[in-house]
């Protein structure tokens, strides 16, 4: 029941968060700013991958620790909230070449605005298909996030 990986195992992870707050500080001004498409997808793209590999821990860690796999699976969760939240944040931003702000029940028919800006709508909808299997409708709508305070 071994808890550490392996010592040549490579942690990414503070890698890829630093390069998030270099990113931050680099392109994201102080004062007002309308954030671009371009920018929710990327950010959409990184919520669906921390989503995936908070699936992958919760899974696994469930398995030998029940408890730290529920608040992985909550952690999980939140993660995908985040996630539909950007989804719907983009198709609330308005297109740079037009001004127009188009239907998310576009995205939602199959109808999307067509390359590059399917790729967020078709990542969502295979991301949703995953979550709709292994997570309640109760647990994406509570507002109970499953901490316990002792």
């Amino acid at each position: 029941m071994s808890r550490t990986t392996s010592p040549t195992a490579q942690d990414f992870v503070p890698f890829a968060t630093a390069a998030l707050d270099f990113h931050r500080a680099l392109n994201v001004p102080g004062g007002p700013l309308v954030t671009t498409r371009a920018e929710l997808d990327a950010l959409h793209a990184h919520l669906v991958s921390l989503h995936g590999l908070l699936d992958a821990h919760a899974a696994r860690t469930g398995q030998l620790v029940p408890i730290e796999g529920d608040q992985l699976r909550g952690a999980r969760t939140r993660i995908w909230q985040a996630a539909d939240h950007v989804h719907a944040a983009y198709h609330a931003t308005p297109r740079s070449d037009s001004g127009e702000v188009p239907d998310r029940e576009a995205c939602q028919a199959g109808l999307p605005e067509g390359t590059p800006e399917l790729t967020i709508c078709q990542r969502h909808q295979r991301t949703a298909h995953l979550v709709r299997r292994r997570t309640t409708p109760a647990d994406l709508h509570a507002p109970f996030t499953g901490l316990i305070r002792h």
